[in-house]
């Protein structure tokens, strides 16, 4: 009876031990999202928009693309088409509605104007989309404009975790404006109101309800709500303006829905729209001066299903563009170099002379001394090896303008951003200057004028153009090759000061006459565009500045340190703002 009882058990143990061991349910599919693309005259951005859209971290065979296009002047077409026919094996689904023909709408006066005709279009074309999201079965659809970069891989992820029914990621720009509204008028236009800035400066963070997102947004199609959401027709009470993102404001107003932006994370970018007067070549300009930061920082490559040919870079007219960096920079060449070639710009590299690595014996064989009496505004030291070495960094540019017989060159230092339409701007000021035939030696296209108090004198026949008055940085400046020579007869080493304070001296404007009284003849011709068109990327105090001009040894001492930077780093020195401390930009790492 024991044997029996225990073969029982062994028996009943061993079942027990081989019986396979419950296994767990797999876990659900991510929703179904239907991403709709309505584009036009989209070319300068499709690239690295459609690279954005490749790279958002979902499963692609649960993304649908719905893209239409229409009434183009560029290749938009023919762009999607290509990455459509290559990323309709990779997505779930993909819907596709072009047009050809025609080029404009009847009633409009150029590309980015927008009449009723051109409202009425895209609103049918976002409805269609809605349509084809709802009938699909998708669970969202997300609209991204053509010139919006999600560089947030997550930002799907992130926004349906936000669990709203319309809810949009804070874009960012190169000004405030964003894909917000804080405040709207009865009339559905916009309202300035003292929310905005707060949000869109991520001075406050988290999910905020607001009247109006527009350009990039997601919407629960999941919710009952959203069932009423539409952007065509107008809702029968509808009396506000003839615009999608108003109709589509009012529509989720009456269907009792709330809009939301969230800014806990950083997003993407979007473009400051244009004016209805301005042609699709500023569009594209425009697009890459502002994205061209966030294509830098972000290191964001354009779509692996586009072949695009690179566009040709070019010198704009001079004869040579040169572009000031010091070899152990790389940082600031790699940056400069990537924001050249975005805008089409082929800059000759100018290695800089290391103001840290001359001793007192290169110093005595060049002949250099130091301008009698001459100490900084601002700290009372004296000159720098840093500025030393700015300075004969842009002596060897001078030399060469004469050495080589140029005419005409620019100068840039490695630390400046550009302004939107940077190309389109600086020729035309210089297609005027050649038109009125004006005679110039050098030209400043960015700098901190010292004396904003007083106005400077126009330039009669050229727009956008001043006679300099006395002004801070070689951050950028257009040289003649009679400027070069003026510059070079001077023989600044025997009475050297600051390169930024050399050069007013030399267009008389200078307010210490004593420098200027070492100099004969003053009679540089110095002008200035205006507005600038290029800017330092940081300024005294700001994360990221950085100056071995201001904190290297003084000249004619090399175990005296200078620490004036880091002294008075609290003083800005931004534009517009006096006093300017620290306004030596143009210096840095020289």
């Amino acid at each position: 009876l024991w044997a029996w009882h225990i073969i029982f058990w062994a028996l009943f143990l061993l079942v027990t031990l081989v019986q396979e061991p419950v296994r767990t349910e797999s876990s659900l599919q991510k929703p179904k999202v239907m991403i709709a693309i309505v584009a036009r005259n989209a070319a300068h951005s499709l690239p690295h928009y459609l690279g954005c859209i490749e790279r958002l971290d979902y499963p692609k065979d649960r993304i649908a693309i719905w893209a239409a296009t229409d009434h183009n002047m560029d290749n938009t077409t023919a762009m999607l088409r290509e990455w459509l026919k290559k990323g309709q094996g990779v997505y779930h689904y993909v819907e596709w509605r072009p047009m050809e023909e025609p080029k404009l709408y009847t009633d409009e006066w150029g590309p980015k104007h927008w009449p009723p005709s051109r409202f009425g279009h895209v609103m049918k074309l976002r409805q269609a989309a809605l349509k084809a999201a709802r009938e699909r079965w998708a669970d969202y659809i997300l609209f991204v404009d053509s010139d919006n970069l999600l560089t947030n891989p997550q930002a799907l992820n992130l926004l349906m975790a936000e669990n709203l029914t319309v809810v949009a990621p804070m874009l960012e720009s190169r000004s405030l404006y964003s894909n917000f509204w804080c405040g709207m008028t009865p009339q559905g236009y916009y309202k300035r109101t003292p929310d905005y800035q707060p949000i869109r400066e991520w001075k406050r963070l988290g999910c905020f309800p607001v009247p109006m997102v527009h350009s990039t947004f997601l919407i629960d199609l999941q919710r009952e709500a959203s069932k009423d959401l539409a952007f065509y027709p107008p809702h029968p009470d509808y009396s506000w303006a003839f615009d999608d993102i108003m109709v589509f404001a009012f529509s989720a107003r009456q269907a009792g829905v709330q809009m939301y932006v969230c800014n806990r994370e950083h997003y993407g970018f979007l473009p400051v729209p244009l004016k209805a007067q301005q042609n699709v070549d500023d569009e594209s300009e425009s697009f890459i001066h502002t994205i061209t930061e966030a294509l830098i920082d972000h290191d964001i490559e354009p779509s692996e299903f586009l072949h695009v040919l690179p566009s040709l870079p070019n010198k704009i007219g001079f004869d040579e563009i040169f572009l000031i960096n010091l070899k152990r920079r790389l940082d600031r060449r790699t940056r400069i170099l990537k924001s050249m070639s975005a805008i089409g710009l082929h800059p000759t590299l100018v290695e800089a002379v290391d103001g840290k690595a001359l001793n007192s014996s290169q110093l005595k064989a060049l002949g250099i001394e130091m301008m009698p009496g001459y100490k900084d505004p601002y700290s009372g030291r004296v000159l720098t090896r840093g500025e030393i070495g700015c300075f004969l960094s842009h002596h060897s540019i001078w030399k060469q303008v004469l050495d080589r017989g140029l005419q005409k060159v620019l100068v840039l230092e490695d630390d400046v951003r550009f302004e939107p339409r940077f190309r389109r701007r600086l020729q035309a000021v210089m297609d005027d200057i050649d038109i009125t035939q004006l005679d110039w030696d050098l030209i400043y296209i960015g700098r901190k004028r010292m004396q904003v108090q007083q106005p400077e004198q126009s330039v009669e026949g050229i727009n956008n153009l001043v006679v300099a008055d006395y002004s801070y940085w070689t951050l950028g400046y257009a040289l003649s090759q009679q400027g070069a020579r003026k510059l070079l007869s001077a023989q600044p080493f025997t009475r050297m000061l600051p390169v930024d304070e050399f050069l007013p001296v030399m267009f008389n404007k200078h307010p210490n006459v004593e420098y200027m009284s070492q100099f004969e003849p003053r009679d540089l011709k110095a002008f200035s565009a205006e507005p600038l068109l290029i800017y330092p990327t940081h300024y005294t105090g700001e994360p990221g500045y950085i100056s071995d001009t201001e904190t290297s040894t003084i000249w004619d001492d090399e175990s005296v340190a200078t620490d004036w930077d880091r002294q008075h780093a609290k003083k800005t020195a931004q534009q517009g703002q006096t006093p300017a401390p620290a306004a030596r930009a143009s210096r840095d790492e020289l």
